[in-house]
């Protein structure tokens, strides 16, 4: 398996199942940063390293986040269709980890751009193999490498497949976003 630098973002209401993800993540091995967002407006902060999020050596840009979709004000939806119409941020390996079974919220999650959707497991154990699982399977993953602030690093197409998406060679991916 490779290993490459990462940093997860828990993005979730409840500070009882931010604790209990983060240590879960710890408690399988996890030692890169975890950081938590406290609802969606602040998760966007977060991405945007807006107010207390600015200092990225202190809190790096995440290469892997999850959301729970029942948030009150801006919900967990939000937060997902807000990263992927950024380009840059369309590629972060984003997983909806929810108490929600409802097969409308399982849909309208991929649609928006989900990676993955998993209903929280009623255990801590559960939640620690459904966690490895997950955090296992991301780390083999490729994914475009980004710099401290998430720009995605410039690729040179020229002569490869991906020649015909120069507009996708990392150079202008990260467009300002707008803000909420």
């Amino acid at each position: 398996m490779k290993k490459y630098h990462s940093t997860i973002l828990i993005v979730d209401d409840d500070p009882n199942d931010r604790t209990i993800i983060e240590r879960s993540f710890r408690a399988i091995g996890v030692t890169d940063p975890i950081h938590a967002a406290h609802g969606a407006q602040e998760a966007i902060s977060y991405m945007l390293g807006d107010g207390k999020f600015a200092d990225r050596n202190v809190y790096a840009y995440p290469t892997f986040v999850t959301i729970d979709l029942k948030m009150p004000g801006k919900d967990g939806f939000a937060v997902l269709e807000y990263l992927k119409k950024n380009p840059a941020w369309a590629i972060i390996p984003t997983v909806i980890l929810t108490s929600s079974h409802d097969l409308d919220d399982i849909r309208r999650a991929y649609r928006l751009g989900a990676s993955s959707y998993h209903v929280k497991p009623n255990s801590i154990d559960a939640l620690r193999q459904q966690l490895k699982v997950l955090h296992d399977y991301w780390m083999t993953c490729e994914v475009p490498e980004v710099d401290i602030d998430g720009h995605q690093l410039a690729t040179h197409g020229k002569g490869k497949l991906g020649e015909r998406y120069a507009e996708f060679d990392g150079a202008d991916l990260m467009p300002a976003p707008k803000r909420p």
